[in-house]
Order: structure tokens, then C-alpha cells, then sequence
């Protein structure tokens, strides 16, 4: 099922997310929607919050730009490791039309339980690296324009206000 994609600033995206103490079917179930929600939306990642659930879960797929990536599912990732700097323009479902450059770190470590509750721990660099990082902020209330200028960041909150208004009149009412 595709699920609503949060806009910032909605307060949800501000929030911290709860570690997921069992990996059961209704974790897979959620996982589902999520790879679901982001490949309508043509993402690389999605981050359980963006749907308004404040579980530490995140999914990716990559393949676009890095063809031997596969899709992950993290459930409670964690950043064990990082190396080296990269600069990456960002963009991010929950800021539709938007892209800002973000450095980050270029290599990481990253532990997480799979789909079955089993412990795993990925080693990531280029766009994947990134995108667990960025993921991971969403999951500790954090949207990659708190990694930009306040001056940047405040124009690109009123056009994602703007956004929102413009897309709550276009739906249709019954």
C-alpha cells in the first residue's frame, strides 16, 4: 500500500523515532508499504517517519545509480563508522523539488536488524553512504536542510508551506 509522504515542516519529521523492539508482520507489512511509497515517488530511500510512523526503520534502493547495490531494509540502523568527507546534492521526498549540496562522510559502517530480526552490519560508500546517513537523520527528527544555511533553510520551509497549502486546495472534496 502506498502511504502518505510527510512534508516538512510537518512537526512528525521534528521527532525522534522509538527502536522497533520486535521484528514481527507488522514490521514487515510496514516495510512493505515503504519500498511501495518510495518507488511511486521514484526515491532511493524512505525513512519511517516521512509516513508518519516514529519507528527507527528505513529502506533503500540504490540501483539507479549504483547498479550492484540490492534494496535494504534497516530496522534500528545504526552508524558504527565513518570515513572521509563527500560533498552530495541532496533532495528528499519530504521537500518535493528541492536539492541542496550536504557534506557527508564518504564511507560508513552501519549495523541494523533484516527483515527476519537478524543482526547485519553493511559496509556503504557512494550514494548509499549517503543515503543511510540521510535516513538516518530522519530517524533522530533531523531533514537535510538542518545541514544548510538558516537563510536557505527558511526560503525552502515557506515554498514547502506554500506547496502543502496549494496541494490541500487541489484535492477534490467530497
Amino acid at each position: 500500500m502506498v502511504r502518505e509522504i510527510l512534508i516538512w515542516p510537518h512537526p512528525v519529521l521534528k521527532q525522534k523515532a522509538r527502536p522497533v523492539a520486535r521484528v514481527d508482520d507488522a514490521i514487515r507489512t510496514l516495510v512493505k508499504d515503504m519500498f511501495e511509497t518510495m518507488y511511486a515517488a521514484e526515491g532511493v530511500g524512505l525513512a519511517a517517519p516521512q509516513v508518519g510512523v516514529l519507528q527507527r526503520i528505513i529502506v533503500l534502493d540504490c540501483r539507479p545509480r549504483q547498479p550492484e547495490s540490492q534494496p535494504l531494509a534497516m530496522i534500528n540502523p545504526e552508524i558504527i563508522a565513518l570515513e572521509g568527507k563527500v560533498v552530495f546534492n541532496e533532495g528528499c521526498l519530504s521537500i518535493p523539488g528541492e536539492g541542496e549540496d550536504v557534506e557527508r562522510a564518504a564511507k560508513v559502517s552501519v549495523r541494523y536488524l533484516d527483515l527476519e530480526g537478524n543482526p547485519q552490519t553493511l559496509a556503504c560508500d557512494e550514494l548509499l553512504a549517503v543515503a543511510v546517513q540521510h535516513e538516518v537523520d530522519h530517524l533522530e527528527g533531523i531533514v537535510y536542510v538542518d545541514h544548510v544555511s538558516s537563510l536557505k533553510r527558511e526560503l525552502i520551509r515557506k515554498r514547502m508551506v506554500k506547496h502543502v497549502k496549494a496541494s490541500r486546495e487541489a484535492r477534490p472534496t467530497v
